[in-house]
């Protein structure tokens, strides 16, 4: 059974690409492996990002219920998140990681974002990157 590794953070792109993991491991029979990774230090806004114990503990249940083996992790170490998530895809030989994308000025499209561009160019098995319905 593979591992799906999916970015996440608690804003509406977040949850497109949990919603899409969800899909994606139900399709393929696989574990999803739930990352929130934070830069951290004195200027980082954690009470935006950050998960807090009950929005951990609604991501474990709504996994439960859908049937899919998982993990969530929640790391402030001090690395970019993309770094975290290529680390993290090949330390559990991920079969594919999944990223929410949020809606850009005409300006920031052409530099997409650095974290997804980054994980885009970095990983080392397929990348999803997936944006919000509403958007």
């Amino acid at each position: 059974m593979g591992t799906i590794v999916v970015g996440y953070v608690p804003s509406p792109e977040g949850e497109a690409a949990l919603g899409r993991a969800i899909d994606e491991a139900k399709l393929r029979g696989s574990n999803l492996l739930v990352v929130n990774s934070q830069r951290g230090g004195r200027t980082a806004d954690y009470g935006e990002m950050a998960l807090t114990n009950e929005q951990v503990e609604a991501i474990h249940d709504r996994l439960h219920t859908e049937g899919i083996e998982h993990d969530v992790r929640g790391l402030i170490r001090g690395n970019d998140p993309a770094d975290d998530l290529v680390a993290i895809a090949e330390e559990v030989s991920a079969e594919l990681i999944v990223i929410g994308l949020r809606k850009r000025t005409p300006v920031g499209k052409l530099i997409m974002g650095s974290n997804a561009q980054r994980i885009l160019l970095e990983a080392t098995c397929p990348v999803l990157a997936v944006k919000r319905l509403d958007a």
